[in-house]
């Protein structure tokens, strides 16, 4: 079967989550997606313990790899003889790291106009910009860990959920960018942020507090939009799951429903 990005190339110098999340996206629709890891002994993800076990052969499945050392002149000339060849650029170092290594945009443009440019990075433009970040520091930041935990207990997220939002907002500017391209012939650059994919996350915190006034109170404190959000098995072992009207008959319905199970 013919995927959909058969015929597409990806050089993806990605690490840990976020850039990983969104070279693997592509790669699962068909893209051939290469994986850039740092000599000698390739990306550190390989060699996690505990939790971390799963990163490397989750994150990067139906890749390749090809370990350069992009601080010698020769690794950095192997990797410019693939841009000229290669449909998609994703990077997500440090700020500034790809711009001293002259791995930028404006560098790697001028090599190949129609080439796409993500970069991924922990902030947009603005104060925060040569910040570094990581999926749990923005959770604190921009109020998920605190919609997440019970009262007075910020928590973070079960999963890298930053990480996994901010790459594939990469993926989402990525195929605009390659529609556009279709009708232009151009390239552009791109970019997706852990602080700004938060702040989207938190955006219906941030109308409901806007509306009504009051503070947010966080989601295990269950004052939902609904009076009832929990499964019940009603008499005859059917099982009724709500949310439930605000209702008196609802909640008396669930009351006496909870009663017989």
């Amino acid at each position: 079967m013919k995927v959909p990005f058969s015929g597409i190339r990806v050089l993806e110098l990605g690490h840990a989550v976020m850039g990983p999340t969104c070279g693997l996206v592509l790669a699962d629709m068909g893209a051939e997606v290469i994986k850039i890891e740092k000599a000698p002994g390739g990306d550190d993800t390989r060699r996690l313990l505990g939790f971390g076990q799963g990163f490397f052969p989750f994150y990067n499945r139906n890749k390749k790899s090809l370990v350069l050392d992009l601080k010698a002149s020769k690794g950095l000339e192997v990797l410019k003889k693939l841009v000229l060849s290669s449909d998609i650029f994703i990077e997500n170092f440090g700020p500034g790291t790809v711009d001293r290594l002259g791995l930028g945009y404006e560098e790697l443009s001028k090599l190949n106009p129609r080439l796409i440019y993500c970069s991924l990075k922990g902030f947009m433009k603005g104060p925060y910009e040569n910040r570094p970040a990581l999926d749990e520091v923005v959770q604190m930041m921009g109020g998920l860990a605190y919609m997440t935990g019970p009262p007075g207990q910020p928590m973070r997220a079960g999963a890298s959920v930053v990480d996994i939002m901010g790459g594939s907002y990469g993926v989402i500017g990525i195929l605009t960018a390659l529609y556009e391209r279709e009708k232009t012939g151009q390239g552009q650059f791109i970019i997706a942020s852990l602080y700004e994919s938060t702040a989207f996350l938190m955006g219906q915190f941030m109308a409901y507090s806007a509306i009504s006034g009051k503070p947010v109170p966080p989601m295990p404190k269950r004052l939902s939009a609904w009076a009832i959000y929990d499964i019940f098995k009603i008499k005859g072992g059917k099982i009724f799951s709500s949310p439930l009207p605000a209702t008196s008959s609802g909640r008396a319905f669930a009351r006496s429903s909870a009663a017989r199970t």
